[in-house]
């Protein structure tokens, strides 16, 4: 979750302030709202950033199903690290999760979806790899669904190129509302058979898109983000 929802050029202060309170903060990163190559402004981010702090290391995350028409313009920004959502290699699994996506300018629903969305996936995974870029892959845990599924998740991003996974225990809800959350015992289960294949991310916790500071530490955050949530405009409309 997001307090509020800033432009570019408020991004790029933003930075300037944390990295005023907090000088040790070394990372950049854009999660989000919505997938944030759904429109260019997390790019653009990125490009301010990279101008002013060309030391900061900057990270994003999305979805994937834009990131074959991306991979040149983030290996061109300077994308240290990209994270991925990827809960399922296969369609009929994907399908479950997710059950329509929209994608240049066409709405395909079902296993097709799902086909498009994970040969998107895996596509840009290879690429940002071969160029050198950290791809962390997140996997959300979702007992119903891709609980049995998850191993495989690990084995195929992994052989596509990415370096570490985080499974993510599933918070039910929405269309998801009549799953259950995953318990300790099926959160490292899956780690484990995951381990198989992938480094894994272990000490991940439910964080704010607009933390700032220090894990454990430091939180700079309140004195950054001060203005009202404004609903006019947004970094995506994923």
């Amino acid at each position: 979750m997001a307090a509020t929802i800033i432009s570019p050029p408020e991004a790029l202060a933003a930075v300037r302030r944390a990295r005023e309170l907090c000088p040790q903060i070394t990372v950049a990163g854009v999660a989000g709202p919505g997938d944030t190559l759904a429109t260019p402004y997390a790019l653009q981010t990125f490009r301010l950033i990279k101008a002013e702090f060309p030391e900061i290391i900057k990270c994003m995350s999305t979805n994937g199903l834009l990131l074959p028409d991306f991979t040149d313009e983030i290996i061109e920004v300077g994308i240290d690290s990209m994270t991925v959502t990827v809960n399922a290699v296969d369609p009929r699994v994907q399908a479950e999760i997710c059950d329509r996506v929209r994608y240049k300018g066409l709405c395909y629903e079902g296993q097709e979806a799902a086909e498009i969305l994970i040969a998107n996936q895996l596509a840009g995974i290879r690429k940002l790899a071969s160029a050198g870029l950290t791809v962390k892959v997140n996997s959300v845990l979702i007992p119903e669904i891709n609980a049995q599924h998850i191993a495989e998740v690990a084995m195929t991003v992994s052989a596509a190129g990415a370096r570490i996974m985080n499974i993510i225990p599933l918070i039910p809800q929405h269309e998801l509302a009549w799953c259950t959350e995953p318990g300790c015992t099926l959160l490292g289960s899956s780690r484990q058979a995951a381990e198989r294949y992938v480094k894994v991310f272990k000490h991940c916790q439910r964080c704010r898109a607009d933390a700032a500071g220090i894990i454990g530490g430091v939180d700079v955050s309140k004195q950054i983000y001060q203005r009202p949530v404004s609903q006019a405009q947004t970094f995506s409309h994923g």
